[in-house]
């Protein structure tokens, strides 16, 4: 495979030319922590990049849940906007490897699991974020639907070839295709340059969602009747219901929690995305999941039944009142949601599936690459039949988070207790055996066995949650899934690194670099140019981060 490859070297990714031996699988230039050009993405970007990210259809109506369940709007509300509070602490936590160092999620899972041993965290992060793409896509293909439906009406008339098992009809087919190809073709936009479109994409959902919340609130005669609902549960059935809505609303964001280096290696500065993700990430939840929820309970006094899809909603004013004016409104709010849609499903399942096949493969995969088959593959596996079929399999995606909580607890505790903010950046990609994240041959057994017990004291509510009976009380202790994983994981792992203890091991100190550049650029920066960053050619954004670095070197 390694000769096909050198044979064929419009087939190797950029920076993995000359690499031979072993160290094929570990580097190219994609992986390695990112050139000072390529870090545009200020503390303004971080802030309205969860503005953006937030803005998604399942988000929509996501903390409507609690509602159907007993609990009043603001009540739902509450408990969304507190569970989102406490994984913005998570998200921040775990980004900082890569605000500092510059490196993507899987690397970092190379220096707590090993050089070899990240391949399966990364791996099984790759295959759920193909999988959510699909299902994304999915979402995405209604709303072009809702669009195509408003230009042609005989479209709701195209004969279903599609079956019982399928979330699509035939003519929502033709919407799912349309916004695949679309999505495609913003993929090969460099992630470095995609800011500007953070900000289109924040400009594109306030003016669908005040346009949406306007016209729905009208036909309802106002808030006061959606407002003013109370809660229908008391009592121990009330307490118990806020404490698992609080909880899941930190769970649901397990994703962003584990791979939040992915996307703050941008930052120039490592305080840059800390701003926006502790303040920007929990408003931004709240302020869509506000919108979303009096839109969705406008649908009860419109139609007499809740709608909480705002695509369906949609659909079904148009459909109801068929008139001009309502085709135009329903076409135009729909193409701001696929626009919406779009960028959502880059930012929260391309880049990170990018990033982990880039890592899986770095001979032959950078991480463009990487979006394209995450693409085709994410259309290959008809997330349609998916979505339409296989309750279990939705149950069994909402309740991956006792993985992803298991690896985050694991590179939480390495980084901050065991390594204490400190990496060698040479070593994580290399095979040499005396490397210091080779460990046990490439793995590193402790976080493995961390990771395991992790995960089994929360997999029989996993089960349960599947369909599998077991008593209340398992069912109220998975409630606490998302966080029982995350700590019994790390306290696991700092207990087996102080009975064993790694290579890289600090008892006390702070380790932790002010901002890693690559030798080659700190050599460019402080020796051709003396020291004199303001006369280099280096672009304005770089200067910034080159000046900070002369300061430590000076101090």
């Amino acid at each position: 495979m390694v000769s096909f490859a050198f044979r064929r070297p419009h087939l190797v990714a950029e920076g993995a030319e000359e690499i031979k031996g072993k160290d094929i699988w570990l580097d190219n230039d994609d992986l390695r922590p990112l050139k000072l050009k390529d870090r545009t993405w200020t503390a303004t970007t971080y802030f309205v990049f969860w503005f953006s990210a937030t803005a998604t259809v399942s988000n929509w109506y996501g903390a409507s849940a609690a509602q159907a369940l007993g609990l009043s709007m603001w009540e739902s509300l509450a408990c969304s906007f507190g569970g989102q509070c406490l994984i913005a602490m998570i998200i921040t936590l775990n980004g900082r490897a890569g605000a500092v160092y510059h490196v993507g999620f899987p690397i970092l899972n190379r220096s707590a699991f090993g050089v070899y041993g990240a391949w399966w965290p990364t791996f099984n992060r790759a295959v759920m974020a193909i999988v959510w793409n699909g299902v994304n896509a999915v979402q995405g293909g209604q709303c072009v639907y809702v669009m195509l439906h408003a230009i042609f009406p005989s479209i709701a008339h195209i004969k279903d070839t599609m079956g019982k098992g399928s979330a699509l009809t035939s003519a929502g087919m033709i919407g799912f295709t349309v916004f695949w190809l679309v999505t495609c073709f913003f993929l090969v936009i460099p992630v470095p340059k995609m800011k500007s479109l953070v900000y289109a994409k924040l400009i594109m959902f306030v003016i669908s969602a005040l346009s949406m919340l306007g016209w729905t609130v009208g036909k309802a005669g106002g808030l006061g009747p959606i407002a003013s609902q109370g809660s229908t549960v008391h009592g121990n059935e009330k307490s118990w219901l806020i404490v698992r809505f609080l909880m899941l609303g930190a769970a649901n964001c397990a994703t962003f929690a584990s791979n939040a280096s992915d996307f703050q290696r941008y930052a120039p500065r490592p305080k840059d995305p800390i701003l926006g993700n502790l303040v920007g990430f929990p408003i931004a939840n709240l302020l869509v999941a506000i919108v979303g929820n009096i839109v969705g309970a406008s649908s009860q006094v419109i139609f007499g039944e809740l709608i909480w899809n705002p695509i369906d909603f949609l659909d079904k004013l148009q459909t109801s009142n068929y008139t001009p004016a309502n085709r135009a409104g329903c076409f135009f709010i729909a193409l701001m949601f696929v626009y919406c849609a779009i960028f959502s499903s880059i930012f929260e399942n391309s880049l990170p599936a990018g990033n982990d096949l880039a890592a899986l493969f770095p001979k032959y995969i950078t991480i463009r690459k990487g979006f394209f088959i995450c693409a085709v593959v994410s259309f290959a596996i008809n997330p349609w039949y998916l979505l339409g079929s296989a309750s279990i399999f939705v149950s069994f995606l909402a309740s991956y988070q006792i993985f992803l909580s298991s690896i985050t607890g694991v590179l939480l505790c390495n980084y901050y207790l065991i390594t204490r903010g400190y990496m060698n950046i040479p070593d994580l990609f290399t095979s040499d055996k005396n490397a210091a994240y080779h460990y046990t041959k490439g793995w590193n057994i402790r976080a493995y066995i961390a990771y395991i017990i992790g995960v089994v004291p929360n997999f029989y509510g996993f089960l349960n949650n599947m369909g599998v009976d077991a008593p209340m009380g398992v069912t109220k202790f998975y409630y606490f899934a998302y966080w029982v994983g995350l700590f019994v994981a790390g306290a696991t792992y700092w207990v087996l690194c102080k009975l064993f203890p790694p290579v890289i091991m600090y008892n006390e100190g702070w380790m932790e670099v002010k901002n890693y550049v690559r030798p080659e650029e700190e050599a460019q920066v402080l020796e051709g140019q003396g020291m004199d960053v303001e006369a280099s050619s280096l672009g304005q954004g770089e200067k910034e981060v080159a000046r900070e670095i002369v300061t430590d070197l000076k101090g």
